[in-house]
């Protein structure tokens, strides 16, 4: 039987950004974020852990008792020019080819194929690795990682609903990855 690779995804926990539909900045974890990090359950035996660059992921690897790398592949989309602004001043038509073209960055950031381009790069990554890996990241990553894990169109990517402090559980087994229900 050949070793297995358990992935665990887990998205950051809340911040302001998060609470008030802003596009995110290098922020920290609000009230509640520190909250819902404290109120998680164990993650058990871990054999590596990763998290993205930004103070969030840091800051929710640190409350969960992870010790984690920071690992640059991880980081959050890049929202360019939109960063720290409010969703509904994007102006509408901009907005719409981000939505409806993934692989277009209107604001001057990072578009969907990019992202899932660097997120498939560390998921091939893991093929000489086994055990358990956390990787504490944001929801944007973790949407990649399902496409990946799926094989599925970009266009599918604003389909996928990631919550704060939820987790994503995937298996890599020779070359494939499958996606598992918690």
């Amino acid at each position: 039987m050949s070793e297995v690779v358990r992935l665990t995804l887990v998205s950051h926990a809340m911040t302001d950004a998060t609470a008030a539909g802003r596009f995110p900045t290098d922020e920290p974890l609000n009230q509640l974020g520190h909250r819902q990090a404290d109120a998680t359950v164990e993650l058990g035996v871990v054999d590596a852990a990763y998290c993205g660059p930004e103070k969030r992921s840091r800051q929710t690897a640190e409350l969960l008792g992870v010790s984690a790398v920071v690992e640059p592949q991880l980081a959050d989309l890049d929202f360019g020019g939109w960063c720290g602004g409010v969703l509904d001043r994007v102006p509408p038509a901009d907005l719409a080819v981000w939505l409806d073209d993934p692989a277009r960055a209107p604001h001057g950031g990072e578009s969907v194929v990019d992202l899932l381009s660097r997120v498939h790069g560390w998921m091939d990554s893991l093929a000489s690795a086994r055990g358990r890996i956390v990787a504490v990241t944001h929801p944007a990553v973790i949407r990649a990682a399902i496409l990946v894990a799926l094989d599925a169109p970009p266009k599918s990517f604003w389909r996928i609903d990631i919550a704060p402090m939820s987790r994503t559980v995937m298996h890599l087994r020779g070359q494939a990855w499958t996606l598992r229900s918690n």
